[in-house]
């Protein structure tokens, strides 16, 4: 299938409507100060709206938003024209003399290893200037033609927070005024709106709520601790992608919690990854690692596992691994960021002309693991490598692995766009993007080509003429890591999740104490049929045992009273507020195992 064109976000409508908007912003705010007291950093656009840097005076608080959008509504309406004007360095440093991070950019444009925002590039930059008004900023644009063309009632300022100049702790803190831009005020309302439902549907806030896992200053940051209802669920999901796993083919295998660290230097990751592997463990001299990944694990076990011929392949390993990385503190994010993490990982060893049927085999088993949770709206990013000296060079090995991915994305008709610098540091990576109910993307499952890491640790198999080659190996995870998937899911169904995934389906709630017997009895049948069942006997009322139940997200309410004890039956009640009726403890069961067998 033909290649899906992406359009750059750059190049939208939407783009110079936010970066016109940090423009209009920066004039707001730097006229609220005596001239020359605030100094004005980058104010680039980015998902959803745009922010600016500033040095000022004093702090500011959401308190002075009213008086900041007053004034960008006056700039507004004055329709002031976008005029750009290339400069030398020299103007450019005259035009900034009194805004020092305004001249450091000025100088990296000079050097041709920067851009206006201080990102690294590899050609010499035009320096040029955008002017509105009396505002000019450091800019290569692209702008509005005019201020007029932002709808003065589409913009709205969010927040504002520190930031390091450069995103380095050693620079200034700055002040960074966050605001989002949108053609129309509905388009702003319904943006409101869903930053306003993912409050709501936080997983930490949910995560706490519904007793599923705590982080604790006495374990450590990063690290989270699973209750039993946690655990169920990890055990749900973990065991439903073996399953499938298994049907599809693939065998399970263990490789432990600890690596020497040569392993990760003849493999590459070292050079790559030291940074985000926990410090050595040292025994006899001999340095070891908390694993961060598997794949040189699991191409040691291939290994190990003696000589192979071309007829054992392709030969696929699938874990569920617990790893370990040493992210930042700062970007710790509950479960979606955290330093203990289940990776779903799998290896397969082929050869090249298995390639395209074994991409097809995995994404079919993505595509089914999927679906079954609800996730329908997705798309593809072919990553390949960038620029820099974080890739590995063989041009001759990533050609050859950029065409196959390629050829096996065209061969099952997945529309996909490319994205530079995005690979892994041995080859290029599909990665499955898909967006959850509030529209939010996030990358999932991911397939990733490599021809250099097998050659590096001396895999070989023999070939159909009887001479010793060098396999392929497809790295693959269907849901990433079990920790990230599940901070994902929870908000996805706003932790209300499908029969087949509620930790308990169903709470059976006698109305008396002379019910308690009969709803004992009911749920351990209800159990026995397979179904995770609680009986609450507290002493609350009915109905708060069911607003409870409603708060617990869980699926089935069952009561019981005098009709039902007496008829043998019982009373479900949705989470969604509707009541069926009374039905017998079989009928009930048929019920949830169709629940549970369509994924409702």
């Amino acid at each position: 299938m033909a290649e899906q064109i992406e359009i750059p976000y750059i190049q939208t409508e939407l783009y110079r409507i936010r970066h016109s908007a940090a423009h209009i912003m920066a004039q707001a705010v730097t006229e609220m100060f005596p001239p020359g007291e605030a100094k004005v950093a980058i104010g680039p656009p980015i998902e959803d709206g745009f922010y600016y840097d500033f040095e000022l005076p004093r702090q500011l608080t959401p308190d002075d938003f009213p008086v900041i959008e007053k004034r960008m509504r006056q700039i507004i309406a004055a329709r002031h024209a976008f005029q750009r004007r290339e400069v030398s360095a020299e103007e450019a440093k005259a035009q900034f003399a009194d805004q020092p991070y305004k001249i450091e950019l000025i100088e990296g444009l000079e050097r041709g290893g920067m851009d206006e925002y201080g990102n690294p590039v590899s050609e010499a930059p035009v320096i040029s200037f955008y002017t509105h008004d009396v505002f000019t900023d450091l800019c290569r644009g692209p702008h509005v033609e005019h201020t007029g063309q932002i709808n003065p009632s589409a913009i709205k300022l969010m927040n504002v927070a520190g930031a390091y100049w450069r995103g380095d702790e050693k620079r200034p803190m700055l002040q960074r005024v966050y605001g989002t831009a949108w053609k129309s005020p509905k388009e702003l309302e319904e943006y409101l709106w869903k930053l306003e439902e993912a409050k709501k549907r936080d997983h930490r806030k949910l995560g706490k709520e519904l007793g599923l896992f705590y982080f604790s200053d006495d374990v450590g940051p990063g690290l989270p601790l699973f209750t039993p209802k946690g655990e169920m669920l990890r055990h749900l999901m973990e065991d439903y992608v073996r399953e499938t796993q298994t049907r599809y083919g693939y065998s399970h295998v263990w490789t432990g919690h600890l690596v020497k660290e040569d392993l990760y230097k003849r493999s590459g990751h070292y050079d790559n990854y030291k940074d985000s592997m926990f410090p050595p463990m040292v025994d006899e001299n001999v340095r070891f690692r908390l694993k961060p990944m598997n794949c040189p694990s699991h191409m040691t076990l291939y290994k190990e596992m003696g000589r192979h011929s071309y007829r054992e392949l392709p030969m696929r390993f699938a874990e569920f691994a617990t790893l370990y990385r040493y992210e930042k503190t700062g970007e710790l994010n509950g479960l979606t960021r955290v330093r203990a993490l289940t990776q779903d990982d799998c290896h397969t060893f082929c050869t090249e002309e298995q390639i395209e049927s074994e991409f097809s085999l995995n994404l079919k088993l993505i595509r089914e693991v999927l679906e079954r949770y609800r996730f329908t709206d997705y798309k593809v990013r072919l990553s390949l490598r960038g620029e820099g000296g974080k890739y590995v060079q063989d041009d001759e090995k990533w050609t050859k692995a950029e065409n196959a991915l390629r050829s096996a994305l065209n061969a099952n008709g997945v529309d996909f766009f490319e994205a530079t610098g995005e690979a892994a540091f041995y080859g290029p990576k599909a990665d499955f993007m898909a967006r959850d109910v509030l529209g939010r993307e996030w990358q999932l499952s991911t397939i990733q080509v490599d021809f250099i890491q097998p050659a590096r640790l001396g895999l070989a198999f023999i070939g159909e003429d009887n001479a010793e080659h060098t396999p392929v190996v497809l790295h693959r995870a269907v849901t990433g890591t079990t920790e990230r998937f599940l901070g994902v899911l929870i908000e996805h169904f706003a932790g209300a999740f499908p029969v087949w995934l509620s930790p308990i389906q169903a709470v059976v709630i006698p109305i008396a104490d002379r019910h308690v017997d009969y709803a004992r009895q009911a749920a351990q049948s209800l159990r026995e049929a397979g179904l995770r069942v609680e009986v609450n006997e507290g002493g609350d009322r009915m109905n708060a045992k069911i607003r409870d139940a409603q708060n617990q997200k869980i699926p089935y309410m069952l009561v019981v009273g005098d009709k039902e004890m007496e008829a043998g039956q019982l009373a479900p009640r949705l989470r969604s507020g509707e009541q069926m009726s009374a039905v017998s403890v079989e009928a009930f069961i048929a019920k949830a195992k169709q629940d549970i067998a369509d994924g409702v």
